[in-house]
């Protein structure tokens, strides 16, 4: 099975199913001497863990990270860096009556038809809860790009049609998106929100929404044209994630709309002497390399497709039948997506960095 492994400096394979012993985490190509423990990795894989709240899934795993190696004396010491994280509450049987059918909006059919065989517990390889291994690589590469003064910061933006108002992303904190289980920065939003979510709960329903995510302090020059332009890699990378349906960036979408003079950034000097742009529609990005303003995307997350309420279906053999899909899940993933969103972002902007000093010889 290839495809487990993201980046090419800074590189991240996982290994692991949601109802298997645990997942591994390999990181390659972080630099000697980043003070690192497990202390480092556990706020935001806290955040991303499931039974944090009552709108979330109630699944209990404490997600507790072990460094097996690459780490020395409290620093990377340039060598691979191992991470496991144990499954500790996996309740297979709740999968047992559904093994021959097929869950709609899951891989399901799609893991048979490529591979004739799949694991039917929890969605096995193609689980939300392989993120563990992101989160926590995601984790790593904050600590680095800290380094530099980069900031990666998630929210949810929207939530069915419930929609945040944030004036300036660029201003949202980290304290401001903890400050609700739903992480929505809007104080007047998030209870509304909160509020939807569990009213969809009731019904054995689920909501999608928008995740709205912001770098600072990111140089201008980070990536690379033609096939590898940080924009492209930003949309893989999010949309590698479970359940993202769509990506955009700057004014996204709106720009269909819109007209040149409208939607060009005009460029000014600043009073240090450099140059930026008096608006950010572009997002932070022209020509797939950064251009020093914030990176700002978005993406949209679909609706939980584990359902406890009937649903039509099929067989293996392709009779029709019906599903009802037991278990613990998320009436709204948005909330433990955020940390996701994060870890991806971090993971290219660290890589492209890296390469950025190969180019210009920076050690």
């Amino acid at each position: 099975m290839a495809g487990n492994t993201f980046g090419r400096l800074f590189r991240v394979t996982t290994a692991g199913v949601s109802h298997g012993p645990g997942y591994l985490c390999i990181i390659d190509g972080c630099p000697a001497g980043l003070p690192l423990s497990e202390d480092d990795l556990i706020p935001d894989l806290r955040r991303r863990r499931p039974g944090q709240s009552k709108i979330t899934t109630q699944r209990k795993e404490e997600d507790v990270p072990e460094i097996w190696s690459g780490v020395f004396d409290g620093k990377t010491d340039g060598t691979p860096i191992g991470i496991l994280i144990r499954n500790e509450d996996h309740r297979s049987a709740d999968y047992s009556e559904i093994k021959d059918k097929y869950r709609p909006g899951h891989a399901d059919f799609t893991f048979d038809a490529k591979y004739g065989f799949r694991d039917y517990r929890g969605g096995g390889r193609s689980s939300a809860r392989e993120s563990v291994c992101r989160v926590a690589a995601g984790a790593v590469a904050k600590k680095l790009l800290s380094t530099i003064g980069v900031r990666v910061v998630g929210y949810v933006k929207q939530i069915g049609e419930i929609r945040a108002s944030v004036p300036d992303p660029s201003q949202v904190t980290l304290e401001q998106v903890e400050t609700t289980p739903v992480r929505c920065p809007d104080p007047h939003a998030a209870p509304r929100m909160i509020a939807l979510i569990e009213a969809i709960r009731k019904e054995q329903d689920s909501i999608g929404g928008i995740c709205e995510l912001v770098a600072t302090g990111v140089p201008a020059g980070l990536g690379e044209p033609v096939f590898d332009k940080l924009k492209a890699d930003l949309a893989k990378a999010l949309m590698s994630l479970p359940a993202v349906m769509g990506f955009e960036y700057g004014n996204g979408f709106e720009v269909a709309t819109a007209r040149g003079s409208q939607n060009n950034d005009p460029f000014v000097p600043t009073p240090s002497g450099g140059i930026s742009t008096e608006s950010n529609r572009h997002g932070g990005m022209l020509g797939g390399i950064s251009s020093g303003l914030p990176i700002v995307c978005r993406v949209a997350v679909k609706p939980t497709s584990s359902l406890p309420r009937e649903q039509r279906t099929v067989t293996r053999q392709g009779q029709p039948t019906t599903i009802v899909t037991r278990g613990r899940h998320d009436p709204c993933l948005l909330p433990r997506f955020v940390p996701m969103g994060e870890a991806m972002m971090a993971l290219v902007l660290v890589d492209h960095w890296l390469r950025w000093r190969a180019v210009r010889g920076v050690i």
